[in-house]
């Protein structure tokens, strides 16, 4: 198997999907599961995934196993988007001044 890193984890829907299940706070495998029409064995791969790129930490509380969100490598995310978002904000300045002066 390849080497995942954050990007590419993040790279698929369903991973995203389980991120923000857990934004609000634990929750066990089962129930995440449950939110998918996939199968709990493919549900289970993706929050190994998950879980080997540090973006979801796995608690065993007696038979069961809980997810909880790692947000930190998410800040490297964030670092490469930054000149992105520079970029994006310049093109939606210009965009606003060109409408401004075909409005007046």
């Amino acid at each position: 198997m390849a080497e995942v890193d954050v990007f590419s984890a993040l790279a698929n829907p369903v991973r995203r999907k389980l991120l923000e299940a857990l934004r609000n706070g634990p929750r066990a495998a089962g129930d995440l599961a449950g939110e998918f029409v996939l199968s709990r064995s493919a549900v289970s791969e993706h929050l190994t995934v998950l879980k080997n790129v540090r973006l979801v930490r796995e608690e065993p509380r007696g038979r069961h196993r809980y997810y909880h969100l790692e947000a930190a490598p998410l800040a490297e995310v964030g670092e490469w988007l930054h000149p992105f978002e520079h970029y994006w904000r310049a093109r939606m300045g210009a965009l606003r001044d060109l409408i401004d002066e075909e409005n007046p």
